[in-house]
């Protein structure tokens, strides 16, 4: 009998959407209380996941969802590089 894996599932904060991990983007507030977006999936802090689609990305942006479930101001660079690693 062969294990079954099993894949962790994330909901985007955006479209509410329950995905698996590694179809969304994690975005964190550092405790320092910079912003990054973590590829790795295991930076300490606060983390939010993203959709790795550009419409979500720029809902993210408009809606200001993101800096409100994060509570910190999201600097426009880190839409950028969300984009960029779309």
């Amino acid at each position: 009998m062969t294990k079954i894996k099993k894949i962790p599932m994330r909901t985007c904060v955006i479209t509410k959407e329950k995905l698996p991990k590694g179809e969304l983007i994690r975005v964190v507030r550092t405790p320092e209380g910079n912003v990054i977006v973590d590829l790795t999936g295991k930076a300490n802090g606060r983390g939010a996941y993203l959709k790795k689609d550009l419409e979500t990305i720029e809902k993210a942006k408009s809606s200001k969802l993101l800096s409100k479930h994060l509570e910190v101001n999201i600097p426009d660079e880190i839409f950028e590089e969300l984009k960029q690693n779309i």
